[in-house]
């Protein structure tokens, strides 16, 4: 298995040595064969990799602990499901996932120009190609996810308890790797353009649907991410702000902020400055993302504490932003638009506004973040920066995105008179308002989260309304049936109301997380058969029940549930014992509803399970937060989603690279 392994990495990295020269050499010598051998080298690259990935598949699959990795993140009583999953539960084998995610685009580009080619194609793809030698070089050198162990052991250590502890583990490594490689598309493609000198703005028409794939694939992993840390961690909440926690928002932030700034470049030919910054930005804050997560700088749940490959990232986080933002300043003149904004009652400002506001956002999140890191270098001292200071900071930022994803869509561009704004924005407004003086009414004291339910409901009625629109004038348009009719004007239309869905996906998710401000908690200790009331429900503890599984030992707490004088059945928190672990992992029991969820945690137990202590709360609106990213995800999915080409628009590409194709 090392060895084929071994092989199996050190062709791909020759291939993508070879890619990489047959690119530049193509161009620079006017060799349309080498251009196009590069292209098609991708799909040896992504084969390769696979096949890389297989092979340490099956040694974990086979119990091969002659393979170091096999021995200490795998055993012969874990799982199957979770052996597989084992195959990205730590460094090693988590890089080799990332090649195969890299590679993968790779291909997929040198596919979807394989019949027009664009003459910043070979470019972007010695982009890719030289961003796929240095995550190779990673598992070629300090991070060999092939290194054999000699003697192996009968047996291995088995994953991080953690980490085989919920199925959510399954995917959501692999959603945030898809989106957090994704980046490397647009980056790619701006650093071409820039190569070129062909800063026109076609490159931003290309890689916004890549984009908005990355972004789709990241909301997901962000939303399963947070479910994890809800579901599994047993503390109540799904985002405690943690270090890792924030270089995964960091990308998302920005890359909506160009998915917003990208429309006017497009509609307008302005800010293709900011537009080729902020797919630099995004790129660059992946790579500062993973150097976090494997560096050791921070400690967290989400950190590869062993890795030795920090130094490496740093110095491609440096190389990254010398090239990305050199390129820029030497291209800055050509780059430069002439355009100008006629009014700030318009779409486009509307659309910067948000920008500015999700940028803004990413810098409280950075500054939050890397404050910490840059005391104890300074100082030697240790300090945190913990959710106040994020709630506070963020608190306006947050409104104001609300209050612009409400307005915008219901601006013309170039400019809207003030009485259309007014006559547009009045239904909307009106049941914003509406909406805080119930929540109000309804006992809501605090401003806050009644501000964010009144803008929420603005945002919902406003997108709503013109989704509405949108649909009615494809049926009165149309003679066929109404179902036909709003399908075709749909699929006309997937941009604009796949941006209407993911606003008002973002609304539901922020009335969620406005709702955590009314979430009650307590902490009790019970003796067997001893009850407790806890907001309306009476939960009595029923004992300790052990059940020995093959990799662990699961402690049961059933605890019975009534309500109103009626039964509501069992929630059965649990602690789970792994032999690798100095403390148990909790398994808390949650029963999601509509309106709220009841959460119960089992902390501990004494006298030999006669007694335990649990953590019980009652989270309002949480199940929506899942709903809300869901429907961000499926507007994304319908933004992004491919049509044909019309003749029009093959019309207004960059001609073919010369004698290619």
């Amino acid at each position: 298995m090392t060895i084929l392994g071994t092989i199996a990495l050190g062709l791909a990295f020759a291939v993508a040595v070879y890619g990489l020269g047959a690119a530049v050499a193509g161009v620079r010598y006017g060799h349309a064969v080498l251009v196009e051998s590069s292209r098609t080298a991708a799909y040896s690259l992504f084969g390769l990799v696979l096949a890389a990935n297989l092979v340490l598949l099956a040694a974990i699959l086979t119990d091969d602990f002659s393979l170091r990795y096999v021995a200490e993140n795998s055993s012969r009583e874990t799982p199957v499901f979770f052996k597989v999953l084992s195959l990205w539960s730590a460094h090693e084998g988590s890089l080799l996932l990332w090649n195969l995610v890299l590679s993968g685009y790779t291909a997929a580009v040198a596919l979807r120009f394989r019949a027009s080619r664009p003459e910043t194609l070979p470019w972007a793809m010695a982009v890719l190609y030289g961003i796929s030698l240095f995550y190779l070089l990673l598992v070629l050198g300090p991070s060999r996810p092939f290194a054999p162990l000699d003697p192996a052991p009968a047996d291995g250590n088995g994953p991080l308890p953690l980490l085989q502890n919920h199925w959510l583990m399954a995917v959501h490594p692999p959603f945030l790797y898809l989106g957090y490689i994704g980046f490397s598309v647009p980056f790619a493609f701006a650093v071409a353009s820039l190569l070129t000198g062909s800063v026109s703005d076609w490159w931003v028409r290309v890689t916004r649907r890549w984009t908005m794939v990355a972004w789709g694939f990241l909301t997901v992993g962000l939303t399963l991410g947070a479910l994890w840390s809800y579901a599994v961690l047993g503390w109540g909440g799904y985002w405690a702000w943690d270090p890792v926690e924030n270089v995964a928002l960091l990308p998302w932030l920005v890359s909506t902020a160009f998915l917003h700034t990208s429309m006017i470049q497009e509609r307008r030919g302005m800010l293709k400055l900011l537009n080729l910054a902020l797919a630099v930005s995004a790129f660059a804050l992946t790579t500062f993302g993973t150097f976090l997560t494997r560096s050791g700088v921070v400690a967290s749940v989400h950190t590869f504490t062993q890795s030795v490959v920090g130094p490496a990232y740093l110095a491609f986080l440096l190389l990254v932003l010398a090239v990305g933002f050199g390129l820029i300043a030497l291209r800055g003149a050509q780059a430069r638009s002439n355009g100008r904004f006629d009014s700030p009652l318009a779409r486009e400002s509307a659309l910067l506004g948000n920008a500015w506001v999700l940028l803004t956002l990413a810098c409280i999140v950075l500054l939050g973040t890397l404050f910490p890191v840059l005391v104890e270098v300074v100082s030697n001292r240790q300090v945190t920066v913990g959710a106040p200071y994020f709630d506070q900071a963020g608190a306006l930022p947050f409104l104001a995105l609300l209050a612009l994803m409400g307005a915008g869509p219901l601006l013309a561009w170039r400019r809207t008179s003030w009485r259309q704004v007014r006559d547009r924005l009045a239904l909307p407004a009106v049941a914003g308002a509406l909406v805080v003086v119930a929540a109000v009414f309804l006992g809501a004291r605090n401003w806050g989260a009644a501000t964010v339910f009144g803008l929420a409901a603005l945002v919902l009625v406003a997108n709503g309304g013109e989704l509405s629109r949108i649909l009615r004038s494809c049926v009165r348009s149309s003679a066929g049936p109404a179902h036909v009719a709003i399908a075709t004007g749909v699929a006309r239309n997937r941009r604009l109301v796949g941006g209407l869905v993911v606003h008002s996906g973002a609304a539901i998710a922020a009335c969620a997380i406005a709702a955590s401000a009314f979430a009650s908690q307590t902490e009790v200790s019970l003796a067997r058969g001893q009850q407790v009331t806890f907001a309306g429900y009476t939960l009595r503890y029923d004992g300790l029940q052990p059940h020995p599984e093959p990799q662990r030992m699961v402690l049961q707490a059933p605890v019975s549930v009534t309500a109103g004088g009626r039964s509501q059945g069992r929630m059965v928190p649990a602690l789970n014992l792994y032999p690798s672990a100095s403390e148990p992992i909790p398994t808390p029991a949650i029963r999601y509803g509509p309106l709220a969820d009841l959460y119960v945690s089992v902390l501990g137990f004494d006298q030999n399970g006669q007694s335990a202590t649990f953590r019980v709360l009652l989270n309002p609106g949480v199940s929506w937060l899942w709903v809300g990213g869901g429907i961000m995800a499926l507007g994304g999915l319908l933004a992004a989603w491919p049509r044909r080409q019309r003749a029009a628009e093959a019309a207004a590409r960059p001609p073919r690279l010369a004698g290619v194709g």
